[in-house]
């Protein structure tokens, strides 16, 4: 399919809630502080196309100025997003992303960003969840968010260690950690709606050990994301050498695709939004409190020197991760 824009005529024809109206009012208000005359994009695929109609009725409420682009499902997490609405994306004030795949780590939003954007990326995202996890304390979020993010610019190195089996050393160093604390209301500000973490790039080919994903899966089939069993990697000189369990297959498929970069170990973070819960979907997945992730594939548009048209997160329970003799988090609590 072509990009489509979709005009106020093809939205769904009822009234909003009272819950939908107080979702898209702190939407619009606190965490992106749209304000009237701005020029606001939704960015939307097929199957998220009732909520991108959503988001756009709700900044209707804010501006006359807002475009909706139906555009095809990405093939994956990174892909770069037709000509059309990466262009659109660079012109806006406002973006919002409510798509099948992450547009986060594409050259479209670090460009967009770059021009002065306020963006709100939320892969996956369904109704229940943004009805559920929207309506937040942003500046509860922030302050537990940019305090662990301090923490992990200070820290060198870090071992992450979980009961799931996960042992995993990540070089540090030199390295600045981020907050998605929800409040995207500084030019060219960006970050994910759930929101809620702290995360930090490891320097590349440093990290080594194992990992065992057991909330949250770095794949997209229901069927894996559901079965209850781990997915287990061996980690060495900074890449996923080895891949097994639930998801593998998959995984394995877009190593050989793409090649050795989208095997980088690109991500740390940690979950801080207390309204999140382990669902099987990554992006609420990664924002639990108690939970940790880590992502494979492109670190470029949050620190780190690795570009692959692909970034997925895959989701621990209970860590613990210490630098040094500090500890950030410990079996699941946070040390803020």
């Amino acid at each position: 399919m072509t990009v489509l824009e979709l005009g106020p005529d093809a939205f769904e024809p009822r009234a909003l809630d009272a819950d939908e109206a107080q979702m898209l009012h702190a939407v619009m208000s606190q965490s992106l502080g749209v304000r009237a005359g701005e020029r606001v994009i939704v960015v939307t695929d097929p199957p998220r196309r009732q909520l991108g109609q959503l988001f756009a009725r709700g900044a209707l409420r804010a501006t006359p100025h807002v475009q909706l682009l139906l555009m095809p499902e990405a093939p994956d997490h990174g892909s770069e997003p037709p000509a059309r609405v990466a262009e659109a994306m660079a012109q806006a004030d406002v973006c919002f992303l409510p798509t099948s795949k992450s547009l986060s780590h594409t050259h479209a939003r670090r460009n967009a960003s770059a021009a002065g954007a306020r963006v709100a990326s939320m892969p996956s995202i369904t109704y229940e969840m943004a009805m559920r996890t929207l309506r937040v304390d942003y500046a509860a979020i922030a302050r537990t968010s940019d305090a662990l993010a301090d923490m992990l610019s200070a820290a060198a190195a870090v071992r992450l260690t979980a009961p799931g089996g996960t042992d995993l050393y990540l070089d540090l160093n030199g390295r600045q950690g981020f907050a998605d604390t929800g409040v995207f209301t500084a030019t060219g500000a960006f970050g994910n709606l759930p929101a809620g973490e702290a995360f930090v790039a490891p320097l590349e080919g440093r990290a080594h050990g194992t990992l065992v994903f057991d909330a949250a899966l770095p794949v997209d089939d229901p069927d894996d994301a559901v079965s209850g069993a781990p997915m287990v990697i061996e980690v060495r000189d900074g890449f996923a050498r080895s891949v097994s369990g639930p998801g593998a297959a998959d995984l394995q498929a877009i190593f050989d695709r793409l090649g050795q970069d989208a095997r980088n170990i690109a991500e740390l973070g940690i979950g801080t939004n207390p309204a999140t819960r382990i669902s099987g979907n990554v992006l609420e997945c990664e924002k639990v409190v108690g939970t940790a992730h880590v992502a494979l594939g492109n670190s470029l548009h949050i620190g780190g020197a690795t570009d692959v048209p692909f970034h997925s997160d895959g989701v621990l329970n209970r860590p613990t991760i210490v630098a040094g003799d500090t500890p950030l988090i410990e079996d699941g609590r946070l040390a803020v």
